[in-house]
């Protein structure tokens, strides 16, 4: 980052404990995401080779390469591991990633009938041997949605008891399930009824594909809210909006880091609230 007088949040340097990005590959072309490594890999703390890609993704070793030359951990999608134990073969896909030296892995349940306590099993077989990133939310909206908010919040303390580094919340690269509504509204009362829960929220991570689930958590939760599934061409957007250097942060964050900020009778807090407000989770 480049030197400057303007007072700007605090961003931890790599490897961050809080404040991580985690971008989603689909299948970005091999150069391509070489040069976005290179470009901006200060930006991102772990990419994710998103669902069953990497099973198709013929260079693949050279991405996982190019990460690692940058310092970006790496993981391969959950629902990779739900194909494998979908056909009881949990092992070889123990295999397929040891081959590749991730140490980072993702369990989820979000598309096949795997209850969360078996879930969390699989977190406990694993979690003394890789960095776990658990899943919490369904892939289908309309079953997502009828999930009750102190369910969210009792799956995400069975994870984190199992040994998951981080769990995450649903929202898929669409941002239309799980915390978010069928139509892309945030589900307000349930992301409440998470960050109030008490659980550390530093091992909380949200997906925030959208600039508009990016900017509701930056000006909810802070700069240095954990966020994933961001497109490679939204990185340095990203960055912006958690340092406040774009319009949708700037006041914002500007009245948290000076106290002596005035931006006048216009209350932004307040007024996030009532475009948000939903009384319902």
């Amino acid at each position: 980052m480049h030197e400057t007088t303007l007072m700007l949040p605090q961003r931890q340097e790599k490897p961050r404990a809080r404040g991580r990005t985690m971008m989603i590959d689909g299948g970005i072309p091999t150069a391509q995401f070489v040069d976005i490594i290179e470009s901006h890999g200060d930006l991102v703390d772990t990419v994710k080779f998103g669902w069953g890609t990497a099973l198709v993704t013929e260079q693949l070793q050279w991405k996982i390469d190019a990460a690692l030359r940058n310092g970006v951990e790496f993981y391969f999608g959950g629902t990779l591991f739900e194909k494998y134990v979908s056909q009881d073969r949990f092992d070889d896909w123990r295999r397929f990633v040891d081959g590749f030296g991730a140490r980072s892995v993702e369990i989820s349940n979000g598309t096949i009938a795997l209850s969360n306590d078996r879930k969390a099993d699989y977190i406990r077989r694993v979690a003394g041997d890789y960095t776990v990133y658990s899943e919490v939310g369904y892939k289908e909206s309309e079953r997502s949605e009828t999930m009750r908010p102190e369910l969210w919040v009792r799956y995400i303390r069975q994870d984190l008891d199992a040994g998951s580094d981080t769990v995450i919340t649903e929202a898929r690269e669409s941002g239309k399930s799980g915390i978010a509504r069928a139509n892309g509204e945030l589900r307000y009362g349930l992301i409440e009824e998470i960050l109030e829960s008490g659980i550390d929220i530093d091992r909380i991570m949200f997906e925030t594909p959208t600039k508009e689930l990016q900017t509701y958590f930056i000006r909810r939760v802070g700069p240095n809210v954990n966020v994933g599934n961001i497109a490679h061409a939204d990185l340095v957007p990203l960055e912006t909006l958690r340092l406040g250097l774009r319009s949708d942060t700037l006041l914002a964050l500007d009245a948290s880091i000076d106290p002596d900020f005035d931006d006048g009778p216009f209350d932004e807090r307040h007024d996030l609230r009532l475009q948000g407000e939903d009384t319902h989770a």
